[in-house]
């Protein structure tokens, strides 16, 4: 019996030893990249051959992703509807905010409804300006914008 258990033990030494060579480490690091093995990652993964979908210019297919603001012309501020943020413009730059700072919020006045295609409503700012001056609505009053812009 003892000689039985010894062979049995080191059968099992001997498949362990064959199997230790298998292990491989990291040494407690991680890499991740592509192309092939050993070599230095690309900065991006392969690129197809075909590309697909429509050309740059022109409209992309499927569900576009509609946002709803309300524009104060009084005040040049946006109010996000979904999100419920503030876009206001602070010297030549737009923020983005849960609250307004106080000298807005006393002089919002009326606002407009718009539907856009965008969640940056102020790149349409100029034509905003220009379609819904200052002075035509009274606070409070609504008014819906036509069309997606």
């Amino acid at each position: 019996m003892k000689k039985f258990s010894d062979a049995l033990l080191a059968l099992l030494l001997i498949v362990a030893l064959a199997y230790l060579p298998a292990c491989n480490t990291t040494s407690g690091a991680v890499a991740v990249g592509w192309g092939a093995k050993g070599g230095a990652p690309s900065e991006a993964p392969p690129h197809p051959g075909r590309k697909h979908g429509p050309p740059a210019h022109a409209p992309a297919w499927g569900y576009r992703a509609k946002h709803q603001y309300w524009y104060y012309p009084e005040a040049f501020v946006y109010f996000d509807v979904t999100r419920n943020v503030y876009f206001y413009m602070e010297g030549p730059n737009w923020h983005m905010a849960v609250s307004l700072p106080s000298y807005y919020k006393a002089n919002l006045g009326g606002y407009v409804v718009l539907e856009m295609d965008t969640d940056t409503p102020y790149t349409y700012f100029d034509r905003h300006k220009k379609k819904y001056p200052p002075g035509q609505w009274k606070k409070g009053k609504k008014k819906k914008g036509k069309g997606w812009h």
